[in-house]
C-alpha cells in the first residue's frame, strides 16, 4: 500500500491539475480540472479555495496573466500571448490584462510588474512554473536560501539571453587571460566559459546528488546554454528544497563522479554552488559591459523588487 499523499504534495497536485493544459487546446474548466486531480468539481473547488484563499479559475486566469506578462517582455507577440493563456480573442486579453495590470499588454516593459496581487503567494516564476512561497504574509522575511537559489536560477537565465546578442567573436573574447575560479574547472577566460560552467556546475552536482553518471557535456553557444539551462534550473531547485524538507543539511553525500571518490556535507554542497555561481555572474556581467552590453547590477534586492511589483 503506497503512503499517505502530505497535504503539501496534495495541494501541489491540486496546483498541476488547475495550471495543466494551459495551451488553450480546451479542457481548463472547473470539471476538467476536477478530472485531472481525481475528484469531483464540489470538493476540488473547496479544497482549493480553502487552502489557496482563490478559487479554481481565478487562481489559474492570475497566474496565466503573470506567464502572459513574462512572455511579452521576452518578445512574445500579444496575439501569441492571448492565446497561449487560454483567451478566445485578443481583444478578451487586453481587456483582462489592463484590468489586471493597469496597462495594456502593448504597454509592458522590463520594468513592469511581473506578479499581480495574490492571496496565497503561487506566482508564475520562469523557467519553472510556479513559485509558492512558503508564508507570503511575511514577504519581507522570506527564507534568504529559498531567495538566493530562485534569484541565481533567474539571473544566469537572464545573462544568457543577453549573452546571446554578441557576436560569436566576442562571445568567445578572451578577457582575462589565465583566469581561474575553480583550477579543477579550468580557465574560465570569456562570457562562453563562465556562463558554460555556472550551468555545467549544477548538472554536476545534480548527478552526483542523484547518484547517476557523469552528464553529458552539452554545447555551450547560447542557445544550447539556454537549453540546458531550462533543464538544469527546475532540477537544482527541486533539489534544494527537497533537502530543506527532509531536514538533511547536515547529511553527507558520497561523491563517486570525482576520482578519488569524495565525501561532502549537502549544506556545503548548496552554499559551494551559490557562492561560486554568484561570482561568476558578476564576472559575466563585467565581461558584458566590456563588450558594450547594458547589464544591471544582478542585485536580489532589485530583482525581487521587480518580481513583487516595485515593493521588496
Amino acid at each position: 500500500m503506497s503512503e499517505p499523499t502530505t497535504g503539501r504534495d496534495r495541494l501541489r497536485e491540486l496546483l498541476d491539475a488547475v495550471l495543466a493544459d494551459g495551451d488553450g487546446s480546451g479542457g481548463t474548466g472547473l470539471a476538467a480540472m476536477a478530472d485531472r486531480a481525481h475528484s469531483s468539481p464540489f470538493h476540488f473547488s473547496r479544497r482549493l479555495s480553502r487552502d489557496t484563499g482563490e478559487s479554481p479559475v481565478a487562481l489559474r486566469r492570475r497566474v496565466l496573466l503573470e506567464r502572459a506578462a513574462w512572455q511579452i517582455r521576452q518578445g512574445s507577440s500579444v496575439t501569441d500571448a492571448a492565446f497561449e493563456a487560454g483567451y478566445r480573442s485578443v481583444e478578451g486579453f487586453i481587456r483582462a490584462f489592463g484590468r489586471a495590470f493597469g496597462h495594456p499588454p502593448g504597454a509592458t516593459t522590463s520594468g513592469s510588474p511581473g506578479w499581480l496581487p495574490a492571496p496565497n503567494g503561487i506566482h508564475f516564476h520562469p523557467p519553472i512554473h510556479l513559485w509558492i512561497e512558503s508564508r507570503p504574509e511575511e514577504r519581507p522575511a522570506m527564507d534568504p536560501l529559498s531567495l538566493q537559489v530562485h534569484h541565481d536560477i533567474a539571473d544566469t537565465g537572464r545573462l544568457i539571453e543577453a549573452a546571446a546578442g554578441l557576436p560569436e567573436e566576442a562571445y568567445r573574447r578572451v578577457h582575462s587571460p589565465g583566469q581561474t575560479v575553480l583550477s579543477w574547472d579550468g580557465p574560465e577566460e570569456s562570457v562562453a566559459a563562465v556562463l558554460e560552467n555556472l550551468v555545467r556546475s549544477k548538472e554536476m552536482w545534480c548527478a552526483s546528488i542523484d547518484g547517476e553518471d557523469v552528464p553529458a557535456r552539452g554545447g555551450d553557444d547560447p542557445a544550447s546554454l539556454a537549453g540546458r539551462h531550462r533543464e538544469i534550473g527546475p532540477h537544482w531547485i527541486a533539489t534544494v528544497d527537497g533537502i530543506g524538507r527532509r531536514g538533511a543539511w547536515g547529511d553527507r553525500l558520497v561523491d563517486a563522479l570525482c576520482d578519488p571518490p569524495e565525501s561532502f556535507v549537502l549544506g556545503s554542497v548548496v552554499a559551494h554552488v551559490l557562492t561560486y555561481a554568484a561570482h561568476r555572474r558578476q564576472l559575466v556581467r563585467h565581461m558584458l559591459r566590456a563588450a558594450g552590453v547594458e547589464a544591471d547590477h544582478g542585485d536580489p534586492i532589485e530583482w525581487l523588487q521587480d518580481r513583487h511589483g516595485g515593493t521588496s
